[in-house]
């Protein structure tokens, strides 16, 4: 599945794969006011519980009157919630006739008395220009750290999918046609996919402050191999420790990863560089970042002939440079986490000694550098002791590249708690 995505992204026209976002990153005001309590206006606090960066499809889906909705696992809670909507890669305005949140009951189904209309500017529909996101006005509901929100999205015409997040290992239900926005579960006649559209955050209002840790990564960030519906990814692992400490349980973890990201090209998605403001800077609440970016870069290449964008191990560290830089500019505490290993991977011209001799180096750097507030050893903690070079085989998707359940959690275990807090 990892290589067809990534073959169906290299058919699109290279001007379409390297689109740049022109008007994405539209920055939110950190207070403002509740649905119901204007009043309030003061006292609500914003933070970013859940996001889904935004990519070109390699095969955009084509919606014709019918409902999608879509399922997001948050990490914190809260008092009210709003929903983020993207069309950064749409070249026309979108129409959203309808939209609306509510709690999952599983599958397509909400729980009923949950239901929210969403609004934008008092609206109950949007247009969203080619390029920007919307986000809509918050609502009063109950949110409880770990929760699934479905959000239905109801368009009246013709919509080509041309944002999406492709590797969401979620289930998204498109209905037959009709609007089925408020419906208790989507009719049968349907179809499904795991891919979100549109969706580029959840949002959870409360009157005490909360931060949030935004994770940039690649495929194994986005939680590549992971069981589908069941949050297995290492974010979603890690937000579930914080839960665990009364001290952490309002630490929020944005999951940015994106399949065959890199840190220097486009390839599924822009390069790291180009989408760290809107990804990361422009997150409600961010005070942390943990990066986890340049597998992709060493191993791209081989794998897809790509020998003009082979680079070298000091090129993906002057990257990284770039983006320490770049959040510490705007007080964010940025963590560096190793690169794992890779040998044998199933992929071919992926892994060579020349490109383990890359990761050596990087990884080498992110340690002992002194570049980053603090290291992550997702390498330590995935490798196999007996053959470094290689993931543990218990921990192993099967593919030599990709963790399976239990080696995402492990990287999760891995991260010291100590380093979220207010003393951080």
């Amino acid at each position: 599945m990892f290589l067809s995505r990534l073959a169906a992204t290299m058919r699109t026209p290279r001007r379409t794969r390297f689109l740049a976002i022109a008007a994405a990153a539209c920055l939110t005001v950190p207070w403002s006011a509740s649905a119901s309590d204007p009043s309030s206006k003061e006292r609500t606090r914003w933070t970013s519980t859940w996001g889904a960066s935004p990519q070109v499809p390699g095969a955009p889906l084509s919606i014709d009157g019918q409902t999608l909705r879509q399922i997001a696992h948050v990490s914190i809670g809260g008092e009210s919630v709003r929903v983020r909507l993207s069309n950064a890669f749409g070249t026309s305005p979108l129409a959203v006739t309808e939209a609306r949140i509510a709690i999952s009951a599983g599958g397509s189904a909400i729980v009923p008395n949950t239901d929210r209309t969403l609004t934008f500017g008092g609206s109950p529909s949007t247009s969203i220009p080619a390029g920007a996101l919307v986000v809509s006005d918050p609502v009063d509901l109950d949110v409880a750290p770990l929760a699934n929100l479905a959000v239905s999205l109801y368009f009246a015409g013709k919509v080509s999918a041309t944002t999406e997040h492709s590797l969401a290992q979620q289930t998204t239900y498109l209905s037959p046609a009709g609007n089925y926005a408020s419906a208790t579960a989507l009719p049968s006649g349907g179809s499904t996919t795991t891919t979100w559209y549109f969706l580029n955050g959840v949002e959870v209002g409360s009157r005490s402050p909360r931060d949030a840790i935004v994770a940039l990564g690649d495929s194994i960030t986005d939680g590549y191999a992971s069981t589908v519906d069941a949050n297995r990814r290492w974010p979603n692992y890690l937000a579930a420790r914080l839960q665990e400490k009364h001290r952490t349980s309002d630490i929020a973890v944005v999951d940015q990863g994106i399949s065959g990201n890199r840190v220097l090209h486009d390839f599924i998605g822009p390069n790291a560089l180009a989408r760290f403001d809107r990804d990361v800077l422009a997150q409600s609440g961010a005070r942390w970042v943990i990066v986890l970016e340049g597998i992709n870069d060493i191993g791209i290449p081989g794998a897809f002939g790509l020998a003009s964008e082979a680079v070298s191990a000091e090129e993906i560290i002057a990257g990284h440079r770039q983006l320490i830089a770049r959040a510490h500019a705007q007080g964010l505490l940025v963590y560096g986490a190793t690169l794992t290993a890779f040998e044998g991977t199933i992929f071919p011209g992926y892994f060579s000694a020349a490109g383990e001799a890359k990761r050596q180096a990087v990884n080498h750097w992110i340690r002992t550098g002194g570049a980053y507030d603090a290291v992550i050893d997702f390498d330590r903690a995935t490798r196999d002791p007996a053959h470094p070079s290689r993931l543990l085989p218990a921990y192993d998707s099967g593919d030599h590249l990709h963790p399976n359940d239990m080696g995402y959690e492990a990287m999760a275990r891995a991260i010291d708690l100590s380093l979220f807090g207010r003393g951080h």
